[in-house]
This record gives structure tokens, sequence and C-alpha cells, in this order.
């Protein structure tokens, strides 16, 4: 379609087409979308938002037939990841992420999807699903198979997004690892497995109730899932499965990873400690000697003696070489 010709849609609209039974595309209004459905032609509509207002939100639940509760919840983006059913149509919330200047950033995509459309609603940290629209566009023949490939192909663009950054937590948790074995502690290292794990945990909790999400769709008699296409929500699965797995053995490590580094840091201390009290040790027995014999008697034994000063000293001496001796020994100098 020419750009005189293209239809003005809100900004917060990025796509809004229908396509033919046999996946051609053709872009329409908002206002078109009811007279589309209302011919049971094989087609479908999919409609793409990018936080919208409220407004436009209660005019595509006038033209798609949509919930109030489902309306409601996408207008809220603090939703937890789910999936309702109400009448023919589906509302699946589900959580993304980006990784963000070192630091992971999620959001939300909302999804509405019944028997001839599909609408998705993003918020926050989000990648567009342009790339998607296009692949599926290069092929018709999942197009043709209805709002349920572009479904599956929307949600494994989520799932696919998860894997890039449970990787660079992989690397990161490696350079971690080294660091906790350095020669010399770092608050910064404990800090950041704190962080890491942290992070994992917001992972985890939008991977997890993925699979749960895919689970009902393939077990979910409300929206027809051709047979073609179940094997792709079966991949899509697999794939969650397979990062869910990832983020827990990331994190049971993180966890063995701080545990190692405090029980360093305790030996070392405890190490230091041994020093401390052995120089100590050394110190005590000169300064107990000179020190008794520093008390102001007048009968003390030796004390006028013509070598007590030279063999005070040489018992000093060997005391001391003797005591140093065994705690080198003993692995406490």
């Amino acid at each position: 379609m020419d750009a005189d010709t293209r239809i003005a849609l809100p900004d917060c609209v990025v796509n809004c087409a229908a396509y033919d039974r046999s996946g051609r595309r053709r872009d329409i209004g908002l206002d078109a979308i009811s007279d589309v459905l209302a011919v049971d032609d094989g087609s479908f509509v999919w409609v793409g938002l990018y936080e919208p207002e409220a407004s436009l939100l209660d005019k595509l639940q006038e033209e798609f037939n949509l919930h109030d509760l489902a309306i409601e919840d996408a207008q809220n983006a603090h939703q937890r990841p789910k999936l309702e059913s109400y009448g023919n149509s589906l509302f699946i919330a589900a959580h993304t992420a980006q990784r963000v200047d070192g630091h992971v950033r999620f959001g939300e995509t909302h999804l509405f999807v019944g028997p001839r459309f599909l609408v998705t609603v993003r918020h926050g940290a989000s990648l567009s699903f342009a790339s998607v629209r296009q692949r599926l566009e290069r092929e018709p023949d999942m197009l043709a198979q209805g709002p349920s490939a572009a479904l599956h192909a929307v949600l494994d663009f989520i799932v696919d997004n998860y894997q890039p950054i449970v990787s660079d937590f992989e690397q990161e948790l490696d350079a971690l690892e080294h660091e906790v074995f350095a020669e010399s502690y770092r608050r910064g290292t404990i800090r950041r497995l704190y962080e890491l794990r942290k992070e994992l945990t917001q992972m985890r909790m939008a991977v997890a109730p993925m699979q749960d999400i895919l689970s009902q769709l393939m077990r979910n008699p409300g929206l027809a899932i051709p047979d073609e296409v179940k094997p792709y929500f079966r991949d899509v699965l697999d794939h969650a499965a397979r990062v869910g797995d990832t983020i827990d053995t990331l994190r049971e490590m993180v966890t063995a990873a701080m545990n190692v580094n405090l029980s360093l840091v305790t030996v070392a201390q405890g190490e230091v400690v041994k020093r401390l009290a052995g120089w100590a040790g050394l110190l005590a027995a000169p300064t107990l000697i000179t020190s008794w014999y520093g008390m102001n008697f007048e009968h003390m034994p030796e004390l006028h003696g013509r070598y007590s000063y030279w063999i005070l000293i040489g018992g000093v001496a060997l005391f001391c070489i003797g005591l140093y001796s065994y705690l080198r020994k003993v692995r406490w100098l």
C-alpha cells in the first residue's frame, strides 16, 4: 500500500490488518474490524497495540465484543501471567523481558484471542512483534491456519527472547565464580551475586507461568487449534521448559557461589585471627617475663647476679624461637 493511501491509525496502534483464508494481508481501519468479522469468509484480524489509552481499548471492546474484565486487565500493566477464558475468546497475560544497561527490565504482553481475531497489547519493556508478522506474511500457509498460528508465533517470540538473557546470566555467573576464588575479597562480588539471584527469581516468575499457559492452550476447547499447529505449541512449551530448567540450575549455582564466597571469607578471617593470636603469643611471653622482673622487690632471685640480665635475654629469646617454630609447624604463622 502506498504512503498516500495508507490508513490513518492512532500512534499506539502498531498494526491493524485482516488476513484472508490464503494468508494474504489487507490493512484496515479500526472501524472496519466489525465489518470484516461480520463476513464469515475464513479471514481473521490481527491488531497490535503498544501502551494504548483506555478509550482505544473501549473501541476494540466494541469491535471485537470483548469481556469487560478482560479489558480491565489489559488497562492494568501489572498483571500476573495467566490465561482466562471468556466465552469463545481467551485473554492471556505474559511477561516479557529485555536486557537494558546490564540489567533485566520486564514488561507485559496481553493477548485477546478469538476464532477470528488476535489482539496484542504491549506494556513496558517489550520488543515489537513486527518481525513476527513479517516472517508469517512470508509464510501464508501458516497464516491460513488462522489466529492460532499468529498466537503461536507471538508466544514463540516471547519465549525465544528469554534465552539470550539466560545465556548472559550464564556468562556473568562464570565470571563471578572466578572472582569468588580471587585472592582478595571483593564486596561487589557478593552484591552482584545477590542481584543476579534476584533477577533469576524474577525470570522464573515470568517463565514458569508461561509453561502453564502453553499447556492450557493445547487443552482449551475454546480455541480450536488445528492439528497442524499443535506441534508448534508443543515446541514452544519445550523451549519454555528448557529455559525454566536452566534458570533453576543457575539459581542453585548462584546460591552455592554465595555460600562458597561467604565460607571463603570466614576461612580467611579465621586465618587472620590465627596469625594475630600467634603474634600475640610471641609478644606475650617476653612481656610477661620482663614485667615479672620489673617489679620493685628488693630480694628477688637473680636480681643482683652478674649474668642475670644476659641469662634473662637468652631465656626469652629461646622461648620465643621455640614458640615461633611451633606456631609455624601448626601453620598459625
